[in-house]
């Protein structure tokens, strides 16, 4: 007889080297999307290195617990989860909060197993691109927690990082299949 462990141990590695390859693509597009010459040349060898200044619905390498503060009378605006299993939430997101407490808030399943310190990636949301576009690159840190996120796309971010402003008003947010919990075996936080 197999041992079940020795085939939970083949389907984890099996796992961890397709995600290292989807890794290695976005990490490829995201070089060469930031190298891209400021003239509009598509060769990531010439020109100057493109630079987006931070802005403020990114809150960089700051850790909060939790995340930012937001009043409770501060303008709302209409965000969509798009959910894995294909059904939509509809919520009102503080302006000034992180993605991760809006969903956490309306108790949209975005796990957040750090709750919301840029420490996991199972805040993981895709953008969609005009969004991507308008903020600011992804920390150092929250790249690298990128780099675990189950189903990384090129327009992926962590919703711990990402403050809620006026302008996203009506936006659409892919949450992946799945999360990869190295956090703590289990753990899922509940917001306080």
């Amino acid at each position: 007889p197999i041992d079940p462990s020795a085939i939970t141990a083949i389907m984890n590695a099996r796992s961890m080297l397709k995600n290292a390859c989807q890794f290695t693509a976005h990490s490829s597009k995201r070089l060469a999307r930031g190298m891209m010459a400021s003239n509009g040349s598509k060769s990531p060898l010439i020109g100057t290195i493109r630079h987006n200044p931070p802005t403020a619905s990114f809150m960089g390498s700051v850790r909060w617990h939790g995340g930012p503060t937001a009043s409770a009378d501060a303008p709302k605006v209409s965000v969509t989860f798009l959910q894995p299993d294909g059904s939509s939430r509809v919520v009102d997101a503080l302006v000034g909060e992180s993605l991760l407490q809006t969903a956490h808030r309306h108790e949209v399943e975005l796990e957040g197993a750090c709750e919301g310190v840029c420490a996991c990636s199972t805040c993981h949301l895709i953008l969609p691109m005009d969004m991507y576009n308008d903020l600011a690159e992804p920390s150092e840190d929250e790249e690298d927690m990128l780099d675990m996120a189950f189903g990384l796309e090129e327009t992926s971010r962590l919703g711990c990082q990402i403050k809620v402003t006026e302008d996203m008003d009506g936006v659409e947010l892919k949450m992946p299949a799945a999360t990869r919990n190295f956090y703590v075996d289990g753990h899922v936080p509940k917001p306080h």
